[in-house]
């Protein structure tokens, strides 16, 4: 027993694996020993159904249940045929049931249909019933108490928390006269309703619709016994009398539908005698009152007994009739129906997780000419409720975490939920080496799902990185698509979004922090008090933390009461002997300052005279934002987090956040960070922003999570398209070797963004700076730099070749381009070995003008895939970075500065000279030299550091002069951007 809440108890029983078949108590006894039956081909309509509120089903179940034969001069019954056996159809329902869940379970070993049974008073006489039923079919049950004084509401909100678990699949009512009301079996999913009592299933089983809805199985037991002990139901008179609600409805409408003429009444009615006199077939839907005499009723009449019911909790058995013997049958073929109707509510369930086509309302566009400002835009556009957006792609209310009107953070809980969902396909959009200006690949990738999703109604999601504070104010002003093909609103898109940035950055400078404070204090006290001060006495006990124990069991120290630790044992626990020189953790701020690259620290008479050299990284490269886009759960991010390393003790042995004690509050900081951000783009459909380290300066690709999540949201038809940012030399690079070992994933297509543009300028185009306006070469048809910038586009496709994945080129048009000019790209890209290469215009008309894309996309996906990855980690990290500049890049071999190669030598020694690199490198060439456009050649790869980032799992290499700390251009964007106080609207974003 377990209590919800106060007033209500709750009784569980899971069975987790049926044990040997037995006799249920109650049933006939042949249902376990005698001979199975065949499947029974009518089972694979699903929409046999059953009754259980209002007539439920199991009614009149008690003893030996049998119905008699009726005795010579039947008036329902057709001559010489076998009497009935209603324990060989129960015997065949359940052993059907049980094969076809077993059929289910060989395409998901997981799966279990659960029913669930709602009882509100002490009558506890159906959850035996139940239990043994599901038991023998191989279900699960979980039967809930209420007290007999529940509340209406109370009821109804057991229920509602029924309706949204997704591990029930089918939903029952044991209710009482006191706490029957519509308004309680109207809270029933109808999806789950299994006894078909809600307003929707008897609707639609009125209306004929028997196949899309669950019926009472009380009622189609009365049938089902009737035709199969060959009673002739057309022509007859059937009297209902007794029955409540949708029982009765449910009877009356069967009845009608095989031909019988049908009344129904209640026991107080006037003319009952006449009735019936009359009846040659009465169903019994409630105990009979003792007032009505048996002679009521004629010789020979064919009798039903339903009376066992739900609503009122009386027993009625073995009542004679006119010297007829009428025992409950009903019952126990209606427990048996319910039973099956779970295994197809779950089977339907199942078939939706496998593919389900979303019923998602698209918002509509009105793109306007000449394109307004991506804000104006945005501003134009009404979003849909984030929580409307999230029900409609398959996402449960307890899921989602809203923030605002507009975004809401995703629950990790539901990767467990769809863990048997069949993933969709996987197309990353990478880009040629890019402008200054950028390429669009943002907006490809939004126009690419808008396409898909609005307007071809295939299921797909988004996955972007969020934009850094730092660019924004800097020189980009965004980053959430443009034109008609961005996420909204792009101003929460921009700034701040739910706070994941400013987690990192808490995260990361709390850990620099506790690297100089445990320095300062190990050189300024003895081993002894350091010791004290670490395990504290509280109340007369020390004890050890939970991180402490991890550290001492890391020393090989198998001990946990700080009392017997020896004085050799404290010294090393409580001494990291951290080496200064050696700290490679920096602090970070999520803002373009190029006066903290490098900085001193501790010049406070206060640090007593521990000052060193010091320097702030971009946030976006901070270790912990590599770790959220990388993990794969809180419990590996939590290990992640304690194996980053952040220096190397004076023996040359690595120092960790686990070995500092800080694993524990950094997971704390991090603990909202780590679930996705969903947001929608301008029609609608459902982006995922989850996490946004840089490509030139780490792995440039959003998160794990947020892939992984929406390949199974999407189900196995769709698609999720996720960017990698900068060219393919770097963010595709890094997505397959990075980002795909840490995933497990396969990625089916890379969409490859070119301009126009950017193919002039590396086809010997004058250069393009940021808030310069272009020359003339740029706004004019020039084949001649096109054809000749090509060579940057087929080098990109055939680093995409590399890993064997097909390329499908999406030429982003500007208005300035000529036909001429895009004819030319598409068929040198297609020349090159792209599977297809297509003109989009997402940007001037939103996803229509990319819905040639889609189409390409899609066919690309129907390819085998051939994927492999540039090399083997095993390799030494030298080899590796080599691989990278060759093949990749270009270069002719690579040169490792004195401070790389110690690097490199210490991580080997080590222990962490298998894991992938990180090159950070120039986005603006292939080289190291941003200047050198095309596809330079010949070049020496200068590597002047090597990082480790341990617990993201990669080495991090800085190529030539790369800074992880940008800079702010003579005139920011933060000149333009403003705050209207009297709207509250932000202005100046792009």
């Amino acid at each position: 027993m377990s209590t919800r809440f106060p007033r209500v108890l709750r009784q569980l029983r899971w069975v987790q694996q049926p044990p040997a078949p037995r006799a249920p108590r109650g049933c006939p006894q042949g249902i376990a020993s005698r001979p199975l039956l065949p499947l029974w081909e009518s089972f694979q309509v699903p929409c046999r159904a059953s009754g259980s509120a209002g007539g439920g089903a199991g009614e009149g179940l008690r003893g030996q249940q049998r119905l008699r034969e009726p005795q010579s001069g039947s008036r329902g019954r057709a001559g010489g045929k076998a009497p009935l056996q209603p324990d060989a159809m129960v015997r065949e329902i359940i052993q059907n049931s049980k094969e076809v869940l077993s059929l289910l379970q060989k395409g998901t070993p997981t799966f279990k249909p659960v029913l669930a049974v709602v009882q509100v008073g002490d009558d506890n006489w159906m959850q035996e019933i139940n239990q043994n039923l599901a038991e023998e079919a191989g279900l699960n049950i979980t039967h809930i108490c209420l007290p007999p004084d529940s509340s209406e509401d109370e009821i109804i909100d057991e229920i509602l928390k029924l309706n949204e678990d997704v591990r029930i699949h089918g939903l029952a009512l044991q209710l009482s006269i006191s706490s029957f009301s519509n308004k309680i079996l109207n809270a029933l999913k109808p999806d789950k309703d299994v006894d078909g009592v809600t307003d929707i299933n008897l609707g639609r089983l009125v209306r004929g619709d028997a196949h899309e809805c669950f019926v009472s199985p009380t009622a189609r037991a009365v049938i089902e016994l009737l035709e199969k002990s060959d009673f002739i139901i057309e022509g007859k008179k059937v009297l209902v009398v007794g029955a409540h609600g949708p029982l009765e409805a449910a009877l009356q409408c069967l009845f009608q539908r095989k031909g019988a003429m049908t009344m129904v009444c209640s026991w107080k009615t006037p003319q009952l005698q006449s009735k019936l006199n009359e009846a040659e077939i009465v169903v019994i839907g409630s105990p009979k009152p003792d007032e009505i005499p048996l002679s009521w009723i004629q010789p020979g009449t064919t009798i039903l007994n339903c009376s066992h019911n739900f609503l009122s909790g009386k027993h009625e058995y073995g009542v004679q009739f006119g010297g007829l013997t009428v025992e409950d049958d009903v019952g126990l073929l209606a427990a048996a129906l319910r039973i099956q109707n779970v295994i197809n509510s779950g089977r339907r369930w199942l078939r939706e997780q496998q593919y389900r086509r979303w019923k998602l309302r698209s918002l509509k566009l009105q793109p306007l000419s000449p394109v307004p400002s991506d804000i104006e835009i945005s501003r134009a556009q009404t979003p849909k409720a984030v929580d409307v957006l999230a029900k409609e792609i398959g996402l449960l209310a307890d899921e989602i975490e809203i923030y605002g009107q507009s975004k809401a953070k995703v629950r990790l809980s539901l990767l467990e939920r769809l863990k048997d969902q069949a993933d969709g396909k996987y197309v990353l959009v990478a880009g040629i080496t890019p402008t200054p200006l950028g390429e669009g690949k943002s907006t490809v990738t939004i126009g690419l799902v808008q396409a898909l999703t609005a307007h071809l109604h295939v299921n797909s999601f988004a996955c972007l990185r969020q934009p850094s504070q730092g660019p924004t104010f800097g020189v980009k002003g965004g980053a959430a698509g443009g034109g008609y093909a961005q996420v909204i609103p792009m101003e929460e898109f921009n700034l701040h979004l739910t706070g994941d940035i400013h987690a990192i950055t808490a995260a990361n400078n709390l850990l620099a922090a506790a690297i100089d404070t445990r320095i300062l204090h190990e050189s300024t006290q003895t081993d002894k008090a350091l010791f004290n001060r670490l395990v504290p006495l509280v109340n007369g006990v020390r004890e050890f933390s939970d991180i402490q124990l991890h550290r001492l069991k890391k020393l090989g120290i198998n001990k946990t009461d700080p009392s017997t630790l020896t004085e050799e044992e404290m010294t090393r626990f409580a001494r990291l002997d951290i080496d200064p020189s050696t700290i490679t953790w920096q602090r970070v701020l999520d803002t373009n300052d190029r006066f903290l690259r490098k900085i001193t620290i501790g010049q406070s008479k206060t640090e007593k005279g521990f000052f060193r050299q010091a320097q702030f990284d971009i946030a976006v490269a901070s270790e912990i934002m590599a770790v959220l886009a990388l993990t794969d759960s809180l419990a590996d991010m939590k290990i992640r987090l304690g194996r980053m390393v952040v220096a190397s003790d004076k023996k040359g042995q690595p120092v960790t956040a686990d070995d500092l004690g800080v694993t524990g509050a950094l997971t704390v900081l991090m603990k909202d960070a780590i679930k996705p951000t969903l947001m929608q783009t301008l029609e609608g459909t459902p982006v995922f922003v989850h996490a946004g380290p840089f490509a030139n300066i780490a792995h440039g690709n959003s998160s794990v999570l947020a892939d992984k999540i929406a390949l199974k949201l999407v189900g196995k038809e769709g698609f999720v398209v996720t960017e990698a940012g900068f060219g393919a030399d770097i963010g595709m690079e890094k997505f397959f070797n990075i980002k795909c070992r840490a995933s497990g994933l396969v990625p089916n297509v890379v969409v490859l963004v070119a301009t126009v543009r950017a193919l002039k300028m590396h086809g010997g185009g004058p250069s393009v700076t940021a808030g310069v306006p272009l020359k003339k070469e740029y706004t004019e048809e020039n084949l001649q730099l096109v054809a000749d910038g090509c060579c940057n586009l087929q080098k990109q496709i055939q680093i995409a070749q590399l890993f064997g994945v097909p390329v499908v080129v999406a030429l982003n048009v500007f208005k300035s381009d000529t036909r001429a000019e895009i004819d030319l790209v598409c068929e040198l890209a297609k020349q090159a070995g792209a599977f297809d290469a297509v003109p989009c215009q997402h940007w001037s008309i939103g996803g229509r003008g990319s819905v040639d894309l889609a189409h390409a996309v899609r066919e690309a996906a129907n390819q085998r895939s051939h994927f492999r990855f540039l090399y083997d980690v095993q390799l030494p990290i030298i080899e590796k970075i080599r691989t990278i500049a060759q093949k990749v890049y270009g270069a002719q071999d690579i040169e490792l500065s004195p401070e790389a190669q110690s690097k490199i030598q210490l991580y080997t020694q080590q222990g962490f000279g298998n894991l992938p690199i990180c090159m950070a490198k120039t986005h603006l060439s292939l080289s190291h030299e941003s200047e050198k456009k095309g596809v330079p050649t010949g070049f020496i790869l200068p590597i002047n550091d090597v990082r480790a980032s341990i617990g993201a799992g990669f080495i991090y290499p800085l190529v030539g002069t790369m800074s992880t700390m940008p800079g702010l251009p003579t005139r920011p964007c933060f000149y333009d951007i403003d705050l209207d106080t009297e709207t509250e609207q932000v202005k100046g974003l792009f």
